[in-house]
């Protein structure tokens, strides 16, 4: 997640890089240390929960947020954990018994005017739930980030159709019936659901592959391993997702293991000239901006977009002339960064940092930067 949000030139920090044993007084003042007590300081304190019973049947991925901030950024990073497939539970707030105007969670309570979120992927004590976090917690990385910055674009994270189907066993089910309900097979269930036999517990969620491939006679093929997606598969094979899913089939972005996909031997690419982009899993009206040494406004406008939601397989154009037409000049402040700056003066970090010839994305205060004006 670190190095996500440093390839995407946003500004973070890591409290702690070791296995290291800290207080949560220590805690607390390393997160304000970073950036100070700042309202668009983001915290993301990752956890993987515990029910206490490998028998209690809980499982699934929920986000507990603080009692100052709305539920929009907890409803974002659920919401795409979810699209990657993970059962999810509920997003929400937890008040401190004795004193119910404060927050449970400490890293709620103490940090300040920050918006922390506490992230649980799901159950350590639940064998399936543990299984889908460590084959897919790479796909959950960049859920959350995607995510971050949807929500500090004011976008909403849509539910993907056909994503993450599961299924709640009842009494009198079998991993045959359910099979047969799905046009699936016994063994792609137990792959996916990582199971070492066909015993099923009323209650359990399973998820339902949506397509068991065959293995084609002729052409290049590739059976699906544990982590993989259509997402670092096209990319391994210089494809796309939706070139994948039309060779194969398939409704769907989901995998099971041992599943023999069709790989498609011509496919066509982006122009040089930067004329048309293809979105990709994980992109966003931002990071495509970027790419393009455009800004987000000017991607709007291009493709008459009246959100910054985009679908896998959307064709944009992409502006030619992005050229800037003059400068103006900023003196930084405590608790900004050139993620902020570039977004109130809707322009672009590489922008920035070019019309101010600066190579990093750390500020000082006092400094003062040239921005570029379209």
């Amino acid at each position: 997640m670190y190095e996500q949000f440093q390839n995407k030139g946003i500004p973070v920090t890591l409290i702690r890089s070791t296995d290291e044993t800290i207080s949560p007084t220590e805690r607390v003042n390393r997160i304000l240390a970073a950036y100070g007590d700042n309202p668009n300081v983001i915290v993301i304190s990752n956890h993987i929960n515990a029910s206490g019973s490998a028998t209690s049947g809980a499982e699934g991925a929920e986000v507990i947020y603080a009692l100052r901030n709305d539920d929009t950024l907890a409803k974002n990073i659920l919401q795409a954990i979810g699209n990657q497939g993970q059962v999810v539970r509920t997003y929400y707030q937890r008040r401190l018994p004795s004193d119910t105007s404060k927050d449970y969670y400490f890293i709620h309570r103490n940090t300040g005017s920050t918006q922390p979120v506490i992230v649980e992927y799901g159950y350590i004590d639940n064998p399936t739930d543990l299984a889908r976090i460590q084959n897919n917690y790479k796909k959950y990385v960049d859920a959350v980030v995607n995510a971050v910055i949807a929500t500090e674009q004011g976008a909403t994270i849509p539910s993907t159709p056909g994503t993450g189907t599961t299924y709640v066993v009842k009494s009198g089910d079998s991993l045959w019936s359910i099979a047969n309900r799905y046009n699936t097979t016994v063994n792609a269930i137990k792959n996916l659901n990582n199971l070492t036999s066909n015993n099923l517990s009323i209650g359990q969620v399973l998820q339902i592959p949506t397509s068991t491939g065959t293995t084609p006679s002729t052409g290049t093929t590739y059976t699906v391993k544990s982590g993989d997606s259509l997402w670092n598969i096209a990319n391994r094979y210089n494809t796309t997702v939706d070139a994948l899913k039309s060779a194969n089939n398939l409704t769907s972005n989901t995998l099971s293991i041992g599943q023999v996909l069709r790989i498609p031997t011509s496919v066509g690419t982006t122009p040089s000239t930067g004329t048309t982009y293809t979105v990709k899993s994980g992109d966003s009206l931002w990071s495509i901006a970027n790419r393009y040494n455009t800004t987000v406004n000017a991607l709007k406008s291009a493709n008459n977009l009246t959100s910054d939601a985009l679908s896998i397989g959307q064709v944009l154009q992409i502006p030619t002339t992005t050229s800037s037409t003059g400068t103006t000049t900023y003196v930084v402040k405590s608790g900004d960064s050139l993620w902020s700056i570039a977004n109130r003066y809707n322009t672009t970090v590489d922008a920035i940092k070019n019309a101010s010839g600066i190579i990093s994305n750390n500020l000082s205060i006092g400094q003062v930067l040239t921005i570029p004006t379209r």
